[in-house]
């Protein structure tokens, strides 16, 4: 976890917002910083599926996302509406898990070796608050799948340092104040929903607040996820006087949802996000 580490405030952060499979947009722009070998940032910080957007793209790995997306994410086994109506899981984090990083998994090595800290977000099911935690080439596959174990759909806390953790959006969606005050002073931001997205203010329905009663603490965080999320937003709209942030958005023509498995949907997302990718990388250099 982050300590009390000296902070440089001349950073320039990364940050990559989840979403399960509105991820797609966020594969295109990194496979789009691959092709230009752009890369001027310090320190990332990944949340949920952003968490391996950002793993597979220091590790150099061009298409691996896209793969996970549009391929194994799309195959029965892992979006199982109706396993999930039975007791199990919605999103089968442990089927997914097994099969890509036995046949596409990260060169954690190649990760490493980029010599860029990735932090990567997760959420503690017994306080309701974020951790945010170094990834190595040993607690890479772990964190991640801690960071992208959205409650009740994956049925189940993940442990990690022998703490239940949880899905990392819940407690911090979009972490630029966690990484202002890491001492980024330029942070560029890869969100997954179009411009002007606001997030409903509201608690969670009952048929998942009855399958976590027994964690009152996460309830809450759950219930104010959208007033957390907006106002890291408002950070993001008004930043403070000696930050940059920089947004690189779908648009509104965006159709990709959580869940989506239409092939077609996910090409234009990915497609989208290379071209928003490609854009940001001209406009960078232009500007020097």
């Amino acid at each position: 976890m982050i300590e009390n580490e000296v902070k440089n405030k001349n950073k320039h952060a990364l940050i990559v917002e989840g979403g399960a499979m509105r991820g797609i947009f966020a594969a295109g722009v990194l496979d789009a910083f691959l092709d230009f070998n752009f890369n001027p940032f310090d320190f990332c910080i990944g949340v949920s599926a952003g968490s391996t957007n950002i793993a597979a793209w220091l590790a150099g790995q061009r298409d691996r996302n896209y793969k996970v997306i549009t391929d194994y994410s799309c195959r029965p086994q892992f979006i199982v509406p109706l396993k999930f109506l039975f007791g199990g899981h919605l999103l089968d984090l442990d089927w997914l898990w097994e099969i890509t990083i036995r046949e596409i998994g990260i060169d954690v090595e190649a990760m490493e070796k980029s010599g860029i800290p990735l932090y990567i977000v997760t959420t503690r099911v017994d306080t309701g608050k974020a951790e945010y935690y170094t990834a190595t080439a040993d607690n890479l596959e772990t964190l991640m799948k801690s960071s992208c174990a959205i409650p009740v759909f994956y049925r189940g806390f993940p442990p990690f340092n022998e703490i239940s953790m949880t899905d990392g959006g819940v407690a911090d969606s979009i972490p630029v104040k966690k990484a202002y005050e890491m001492g980024a002073r330029e942070i560029t931001v890869i969100l997954s929903q179009p411009d002007g997205y606001r997030k409903k203010e509201k608690k969670i329905p009952w048929f998942i607040r009855k399958d976590i009663l027994s964690y009152p603490e996460l309830i809450n965080a759950m219930d104010n996820r959208g007033k957390n999320y907006n106002e890291s937003l408002d950070f993001i709209n008004n930043p403070p006087s000696d930050c940059i942030i920089n947004t690189i958005i779908p648009d509104d023509t965006f159709k990709v949802g959580r869940t989506t498995k239409n092939k077609k949907l996910l090409d234009e997302g990915y497609a989208m996000g290379l071209q928003a990718g490609e854009l940001f990388v001209k406009n960078k250099l232009n500007s020097k």
